[in-house]
């Protein structure tokens, strides 16, 4: 097997350089404005968006989304950025919706004060005392039943939120709501290090690649990662099994910095198989009908 220690060697990018994807033409244009590559900027071309039109909104409560917009617009009135993440950072990808009674907002690490005093100006208090977390990376606010979780950094600190997590977020409107939503690319480097007994998100990863995977920034990624990536290496060896059809879409390129054999296809029927293997629960979201919650 090739050393995908040393893959990311072979990336020739500048640190710190603002990078667009490309995105596939399959994709409906979202209600936003448009996100276009370099290459198109010069040609004067225009690119759909990578993320799907968002109709699982209207399968949200409207109580919880009278919260969530309450704390959307506390952050807009205190003129502070956030991206969104979390649950509805991965519907905006997938096109399914996981009703954890909680919404995700990442920051910038010196906005996190501001941003506290804000979501305690429109009533949020803090849910330390109901359920204590560990506050070095995460503010957790909530108000009737739910929860605002405010994030600045990893929780095991492999990473903080920085300027090019804004450059490269995609805007998003979701019901009455204007905003930016984390990038994908970042949002499956922060879920390759959950891997706790009662929080794993490997099954949020597989679901993200089977979705945006063919259009992902895999550089950007590598760079990102660096020395963690064999932990990349590994969730797409298991997705390669998982969804082998849909892996092998994935570029060349990649497979040969990480030492990856290029799947076998499979049918549907065993495809099926392997997502009920992994759990039986409504799980993997190109298999739930438009207005299911994901269970998992």
């Amino acid at each position: 097997m090739a050393d995908i220690n040393k893959s990311r060697d072979r990336i020739k990018e500048p640190a710190r350089t603002k990078r667009r994807r490309a995105t596939p033409d399959a994709l409906p244009e979202a209600r936003s404005t448009e996100t276009r590559t370099r290459s198109q900027i010069q040609t004067g071309q225009s690119v759909p968006r990578l993320h799907k039109p968002v109709p699982w909104p209207d399968i949200v409560p409207a109580g919880q989304w009278a919260n969530y917009r309450a704390a959307i617009e506390a952050a807009r009135n205190a003129g502070l950025r956030f991206m969104l993440g979390g649950g509805f950072g991965l519907a905006i990808y997938t096109g399914r919706w996981r009703n954890t009674k909680d919404i995700d907002f990442y920051i910038l690490p010196r906005d996190r004060d501001p941003m506290i005093a804000a979501l305690s100006n429109a009533g949020f208090v803090d849910y330390f005392d109901q359920r204590p977390y560990d506050p070095g990376w995460i503010y957790r606010s909530t108000r009737e039943g739910i929860i605002v979780d405010i994030i600045w950094s990893m929780a095991n600190r492999r990473a903080e939120v920085d300027e090019i997590w804004f450059e490269r977020g995609q805007p998003v409107q979701i019901r009455e709501e204007s905003m930016q939503v984390i990038p994908p690319e970042e949002l499956l480097w922060c879920k390759l290090y959950i891997l706790q007994r009662d929080h794993f998100d490997w099954t949020d990863i597989f679901n993200l690649l089977y979705a945006a995977g063919v259009y992902l920034d895999w550089d950007h990624l590598l760079e990102r990662l660096g020395p963690d990536t064999p932990l990349l290496h590994a969730a797409l060896t298991v997705f390669s099994w998982l969804a082998p059809n849909r892996a092998r879409e994935f570029p060349d390129k990649l497979r040969k910095q990480l030492g990856l054999p290029k799947p076998e296809k499979i049918s549907e029927r065993e495809h099926l198989r392997r997502v009920k293997l992994l759990d039986s629960r409504a799980w993997f979201a190109s298999l739930q009908q438009e207005g299911e919650y994901l269970e998992v």
